[in-house]
């Protein structure tokens, strides 16, 4: 296990109608005027932003709103949050949403004490030092933004989606309600589920030895989640089941699973140019993008993929050639996606084949290559968008 530091000051009030303590924590924390950051329809129609606004009035709160957040959240309107909290002297931003909200909302929030351009944190140029605190009432079990210090964020202009990380942007608390996720169509929930085990997968495949603890932490989360996702498909007033997911969905990003090894996040680098530029879902992305993933970096440590093929996916360990484990694996990965109502292939997706170099180019822009749990060349990236044919 490697050296590591971590740190994690979330502060989490989970449970039924744990939105109703907004107010009191948005003034625990500091904050006298709030951003109320949101996406549209669903916050609005189940009463939701009504229920935060009354918590914060009765806390004597003052607040301005910005909506209009989209999944892949764009840059235009985090330069219209920036210039709206400026304007308004806004001292705290509260994310009402999914993780696209949330992440908008940790953009702002870092662009607020910047003299530059916030763009400057996603494509490497500065790192964030300070930002304003951001609390979150989670909408969906997916991202893991609400106990991470990530964010990602695509810019409009060139269609980029990158991402950052600070610890200046983790949460300084997150409302996490189960029974706000009931009301999602089941094709949302499935997607969400799939980024959480994206998370985990990421970590997972590691080049670090002797870590165990993580390994073992890391497979547990994965098994909770394909024993809860199919309960809420079936049924999504399941409230447990709801409440496991959403557990594990902040444990899965919070990088508690992380520490002390190295990770991958090649899936994540290769999918963000299918959502960028199709617009998709980023689970369902993920979904057809993993297995491919997988299957061309499986040879690198074929132990590895072995050992949660046997772990996670109950395949019996074939001793004298581990390489058929490990294929077992990915397929019944595969299996349990498809399973769940996720695509698997660039059809499916809505990905076009003649966009397979633009994607591999734009994957790789600057250094040429992707580097995680193996190193990936433009062309080795071009050849796995066409194993997703």
């Amino acid at each position: 296990m490697d050296n590591f530091s971590f740190y994690s000051p979330t502060y989490f009030a989970f449970g039924k109608d744990s939105e109703n303590r907004a107010g009191e924590l948005v003034k625990r924390f500091g904050g006298s005027k709030v951003l109320i950051h949101y996406g549209g329809g669903s916050v609005v129609r189940s009463g939701l932003l009504d229920r935060v606004k009354a918590s914060l009035n009765a806390e004597g709160i003052a607040f301005v709103e910005l909506g209009g957040v989209k999944p892949n959240p764009r840059s235009g309107l985090v330069y219209e949050g920036i210039d709206l909290c400026k304007k308004e002297n806004v001292d705290f931003i509260l994310a009402v949403g999914g993780g696209s909200t949330i992440d908008s909302s940790k953009a702002i929030a870092a662009g607020c004490l910047y003299d530059g351009d916030f763009w400057d944190f996603y494509c490497g140029k500065a790192h964030i030092e300070k930002a304003l605190p951001v609390g979150t009432v989670l909408t969906i079990a997916a991202a893991g933004s609400e106990g991470s210090p990530d964010s990602v964020i695509t810019k409009e202009e060139g269609m980029l989606k990158r991402g950052t990380g600070s610890d200046a942007i983790r949460p300084k608390f997150s409302i996490l309600n189960p029974a706000l996720t009931q009301t999602l169509p089941a094709y949302q929930t499935a997607a969400g589920a799939t980024d959480i085990i994206a998370h985990l997968y990421e970590r997972y495949l590691t080049n670090t030895k002797n870590v165990e603890t993580t390994d073992r932490m890391i497979e547990a989360l994965i098994l909770a989640m394909v024993n809860e996702t199919p309960k809420v498909i079936a049924d999504p007033n399941d409230y447990d089941a709801r409440a496991n997911i959403m557990w594990a969905g902040m444990m899965a990003h919070n990088n508690s699973c992380g520490v002390g090894r190295s990770q991958d996040w090649t899936s994540h680098g290769i999918e963000h140019e299918l959502s960028a530029l199709y617009d998709c879902a980023h689970g369902a992305g993920l979904a057809v993008t993993m297995p491919a993933v997988f299957t061309y970096t499986m040879k690198h440590d074929v132990m590895r993929f072995a050992q949660i093929a046997v772990r996670v996916w109950g395949c019996q360990m074939d001793f004298a050639n581990p390489e058929n484990t490990a294929k077992k694996g990915i397929e019944a990965l595969k299996g349990f996606l498809k399973s769940i109502g996720m695509p698997l292939t660039f059809d499916e997706l809505g990905a076009k084949e003649e966009d397979i170099k633009k994607l591999a180019e734009t994957a790789t822009l600057g250094s040429g290559k992707i580097v995680g749990f193996t190193e990936l060349s433009t062309e080795d990236v071009e050849n796995i968008y066409r194993l997703m044919l």
